[in-house]
């Protein structure tokens, strides 16, 4: 176990990864398969904001696609070839290259991997109260709760 009061920097690969591989009820959780999140801002006890070093092996996404109403989000792309996919169509991300996705603009987005390769790349996401995220393409609307974890329902408002 890390010592998180004494710790001031890691090797981000070596960062245990999330024993789950998503907080999505199923059907949705079994489609994030080959997606893998080491959390970073956890290791050293940040609160206000998260960071994961995410690997997507090939065919896997990121999430589903998402657009979040009050949490702003960031990604950049470390290695291999993402495409970011968004209610605007599709662009091609590569190595150094980066995107953002400003809360309340409602545009859903995710990545997906199409190639033979791992894609490795760095999110980063404020942890505001009460955000709500809106899934377009699923039958799925998700509520960040006080405790800080998300709580999944159906476009009707039927829990999970």
């Amino acid at each position: 176990m890390l010592n998180i009061k004494s710790l001031t920097s890691i090797i981000a690969q070596e960062a245990a990864p999330r024993t789950r591989s998503s907080s999505y009820p199923e059907p949705f959780a079994s489609r994030m398969s080959g997606r893998e999140k080491r959390p970073l801002g956890e290791v050293f006890g940040l609160t206000n904001f998260g960071v994961n070093h995410t690997r997507l092996a090939p065919g896997a996404i990121s999430a589903l696609r998402h657009a979040h109403s009050k949490q702003d989000e960031f990604v950049y792309i470390l290695s291999g070839n993402a495409v970011l996919i968004t209610d605007e169509g599709e662009t091609a991300l590569s190595p150094g290259m980066c995107a953002g996705f400003k809360a309340g603009s409602g545009n859903a987005h995710h990545l997906v991997n199409r190639t033979n390769r791992d894609v490795l790349y760095l999110e980063v996401g404020d942890r505001t109260a009460g955000d709500a995220a809106s899934y377009p393409d699923d039958d799925l609307l998700a509520v960040l709760a006080d405790d800080g974890k998300w709580r999944f329902r159906h476009k009707d408002g039927t829990p999970y």
